[in-house]
């Protein structure tokens, strides 16, 4: 039964909220990532993984506490997930060394996954179809609010306090957030007596961590070297075997099943192509800005302010859109004026202007809120209510893995340009400028395939499995 008129906009506030603290703590790292590493005594390449451990486990457990929610209950796992992530967040800013940080990030990640996972199944079991758009329009300014204040309050916290301030500081959001959520939320189980795919757990797990392994170090090691290509098998070969087992156990953790479902398996390629092409512009761009030009992380983040701000009148609008005219002429129009704002990013030079930073984000961010709700609306209302959780994980999981291949492979360009090249030198600068021009020009490419498999979604007979199987 859906949630009365009173109670449901109390759960969107409630996932709002907590959507908005782990966006906050994802921007607020990035634009603190040469501080934080040139204090920890961290390489570049061994910094990166304060952000990609946080998106390992929550990449491998996003598909498992999906179907945690289904089975005891999304606010049960909603509530877990966040108390997880607020504890671990207060431990990363009491890390004694780049080691132990990592190690907390992965914590960290771990309960990020449980309560995103959960948070869609709590929408959809709260909104009518007719107004789920909408909702997860709303939901998106969450987003899109952590990334308009992460990058300027971690500027300025970084600034005057230290780079562990900017942990400090989400933790009071999370006591609020864990408070509302035991106040408003309510728990919903089904009758599955369905166990964990533990083996495809583990075997998911070990075949992204060899696969983002070998993409963060091989650029040191040489892709030809025996440590790269011994990783890159066993990422083929753990892969092989999650397929494997999913297709033979008989409560597999990735429904294969759900890809019979020709909308939701466009949905799924347009969200690999759409955030592997995206989530590379803020570490391209935060390297650029402040290694190439030597900007403040105040300064920074201030830049970074057009690529969340319009978002807060588009998002809400983009879900209206959906809902009354289709999902896919949004996609198709955010998803083409991305990739041109990349191309535009990738003339960026040696002179500084920040006119030429600002407008392209400020219309990847327009864009984005109104093409994201619909890209979300068309994978979750593609599959039979009954699967509503697992494909909520599933596309959470496509989602955040491909966020951390994304800045992955922003590395592995930036590192393929800057070479030998040392600090401080015009060498270096010269260098992660055409790092720059480089890596928007490859992620461009992305956007332009999100535009081609959108062009799926026009075909009429493509329609919601939601309203005819169910």
């Amino acid at each position: 039964m859906r949630g009365t008129m009173s109670g449901k906009w109390s759960v969107l506030i409630v996932i709002t909220l907590v959507s908005f603290i782990t966006n906050l703590d994802a921007t607020i790292v990035i634009v603190g990532l040469p501080t934080l590493t040139a204090d920890l005594d961290m390489s570049m390449s061994f910094g990166l993984w304060t952000i990609t451990s946080f998106y390992i486990t929550s990449t491998v457990l996003l598909l498992p506490s999906g179907r945690w929610s289904d089975i005891i209950g999304a606010k049960r796992i909603f509530i877990w997930g966040f108390a997880i992530f607020t504890a671990a967040t207060t431990l990363c800013g009491a890390a004694g060394s780049g080691e132990w940080l990592i190690g907390f990030r992965f914590l960290q990640g771990a309960g990020a996954a449980m309560a995103l996972a959960a948070s869609t199944p709590l929408l959809m079991q709260t909104f009518p179809p007719q107004q789920l758009g909408f909702a997860i329009g709303v939901n998106n300014i969450s987003w899109v609010t952590g990334s308009l204040i992460g990058p300027v309050a971690g500027g300025a916290l970084i600034g005057e306090f230290g780079w562990r301030s900017m942990f400090y500081v989400v933790v009071p959001f999370g006591i609020i957030g864990l408070t509302a959520g035991i106040a408003v939320l309510r728990n919903k189980t089904s009758e599955s007596e369905e166990k964990t795919d533990w083996p495809g757990v583990f075997t998911f797990a070990l075949g992204l961590v060899a696969l983002l392994v070998a993409l963060s170090e091989g650029p040191q090691w040489g892709w030809t070297s025996i440590p790269t290509i011994i990783l890159f098998a066993a990422f083929i070969l753990f892969w092989i075997v999650f397929v494997i087992i999913e297709m033979r156990t008989r409560h597999p953790l990735f429904q294969l099943s759900l890809l019979n479902y020709r909308t939701y398996v466009v949905g799924l390629g347009i969200t690999m192509s759409y955030c592997i092409g995206y989530f590379a512009v803020t570490i391209l761009l935060t390297l650029y800005l402040q290694e190439a030009q030597g900007l403040s992380p105040l300064e920074t983040g201030l830049l970074f302010i057009p690529l969340s701000a319009p978002q807060l009148f588009t998002a809400p609008l983009g879900g209206r859109l959906a809902d009354r005219m289709g999902p896919a002429p949004l996609i198709l129009t955010g998803s083409s004026l991305i990739g041109l704002s990349l191309l535009l990013l990738g003339q960026l030079g040696s002179e500084m202007s920040y006119l030429a930073v600002m407008i392209p984000l400020a219309v990847i961010s327009a864009a984005t809120g109104l093409s994201w709700p619909s890209l979300a609306k068309v994978v979750m209302t593609a599959v039979p209510k009954r699967h509503e959780g697992a494909a909520s994980g599933m596309f959470w999981t496509v989602y955040n893995m491909c966020r951390a291949i994304s800045q992955a492979l922003a590395l592995v360009i930036v590192q393929a340009a800057v070479g030998t090249a040392q600090d401080g030198t015009d060498m270096l600068r010269n260098r992660l400028i055409q790092a720059t021009t480089n890596g928007f020009t490859v992620f461009s490419a992305f956007l332009g395939i999100a535009v081609v498999l959108g062009v799926l979604l026009l075909r009429p007979h493509v329609q919601s499995s939601r309203h005819t199987t169910d």
